[in-house]
């Protein structure tokens, strides 16, 4: 049976804004910033849809939210919005915002996180991506990305592997790369008979970190196009774009010159 209320749950926010405020936010992403009365920044968020995000602070049902939660929407007055391109952006910006003001109500991200770098090299076996937290001599190193390094080896090792081994496609990756599962460094494998074509993915990849990522996109695409499931072909574009939003950062931590791997 359905509990009957006697007394509506409190809600603050609508009180203090009114309603019009959250029908108004826009669905896209972005940050929100929650002030006070003295217009100091309390709580710093991030979300993929603002309207929606916001929806979930309409209600503070003291049964369901912790106290402290409970104190932050009794003492903001106003929310700010930052909209931002997409939630790459947004947790970039959230990032920056919460090393930058420290709000007293957020407890993670307000403190410089471990430092990341994305790093690779060619050998005779194949290509080696890794995230490291400094740079590694003989490999090109990129960064510091922070947890974004993750992601974009994830990215990447799906797409490299994809191009060099159109024929698997995705059913042949190893284990774990398909959710992001990898080791200390993980290998995407070449075969003699695809040399010409591995030659070609070290230099689109020194390319691609260089801020040309069109190129990089056309190799890729080219080099799997033979792929004829379209659930590889969602995961490929999919990856690509996640890749290309990083691509014109100036990321490159100069490294030792690496010596071209020998034809096998």
């Amino acid at each position: 049976m359905t509990q009957i209320l006697l007394f509506p749950d409190p809600r603050p926010l609508v009180e203090r804004l009114g309603p019009e405020f959250f029908r108004s936010a826009p669905r896209e992403p972005g940050v929100y910033l929650m002030r006070d009365h003295a217009d100091a920044v309390l709580y710093v968020g991030k979300a993929k849809n603002l309207r929606k995000r916001l929806a979930s602070y309409r209600v503070a049902n003291p049964d369901r939210m912790p106290r402290r939660h409970l104190r932050m929407l009794h003492s903001v007055e106003r929310i700010e919005l930052q909209p931002c391109a997409d939630e790459l952006c947004a947790l970039a910006q959230e990032a920056r915002l919460l090393r930058t003001l420290r709000p007293p109500f957020n407890r993670a991200g307000t403190w410089p996180g471990m430092p990341r770098l994305f790093a690779w090299r060619a050998t005779e076996k194949g290509l080696d991506l890794a995230v490291t937290q400094a740079a590694w001599a003989g490999w090109h190193n990129y960064g510091p990305l922070g947890a974004g390094a993750f992601p974009l080896r994830a990215s990447l090792a799906r797409l490299l592997w994809c191009a060099l081994h159109p024929e698997d496609g995705l059913a042949g990756l190893p284990e774990g790369w398909f959710n992001g599962r990898h080791r200390e460094i993980s290998t995407v494998p070449t075969k003699p008979a695809g040399r010409e074509n591995f030659d070609d993915s070290a230099a689109h990849l020194r390319s691609f970190f260089s801020g040309q990522a069109d190129g990089f996109s056309e190799w890729i695409l080219a080099c799997t196009s033979s792929l004829a499931h379209p659930f590889d072909r969602a995961v490929r574009d999919a990856d690509l774009e996640t890749v290309t939003k990083v691509a014109n950062r100036k990321w490159l931590i100069p490294g030792p010159e690496i010596p071209a791997p020998q034809k096998l």
